[in-house]
């Protein structure tokens, strides 16, 4: 009570639940649960859940109809093992900030099934490992 007597600026500003966390903290830590069903794709868009249902057999269909493809795991589904990547080109980028220079790496990886199908990823991060497994 004598917290209340002089203005109540002393522990408990919150809703009273003692050393919480607050808001916007997301989904949590992990603590709970483990990721028993992590293998398994589930869809995201629309197209996704098509080509799970098998609506679609194969990668032309999807290019025939100008559908954007937005899930990297719909080109897995038709194309397997069959895709080969090539690193093309890492390039040093800088930002100028106050304190000097930031450089980060930006890589350009070329990804194909050498039958007529090629992608280009792009990806820039502050290890080069980091860009590379990206672009891919």
């Amino acid at each position: 009570m004598a917290d209340a007597a002089r203005g109540g600026f002393g522990r408990g500003r919150g809703r009273g639940r003692g050393r919480g966390r607050g808001r916007g903290r997301g989904r949590g830590r992990g603590r709970r649960g483990g990721r028993e069903g992590k293998d398994e794709w589930v869809p995201v868009t629309k197209l996704g859940r098509l080509v799970k249902a098998g609506k679609f057999t194969e990668l032309k269909e999807i290019y025939l109809y100008s559908l954007p493809v937005k899930e990297y795991q719909i080109i897995d589904f038709f194309m397997g093992d069959r895709l080969k990547e090539d690193v093309m080109k890492i390039m040093p980028v800088q930002k100028q900030t106050s304190a000097g220079q930031r450089t980060r790496f930006k890589a350009f990886v070329a990804v194909g099934d050498n039958d007529g199908h090629v992608g280009l990823g792009v990806k820039c991060s502050s290890e080069v490992a980091t860009a590379i497994r990206g672009a891919i």
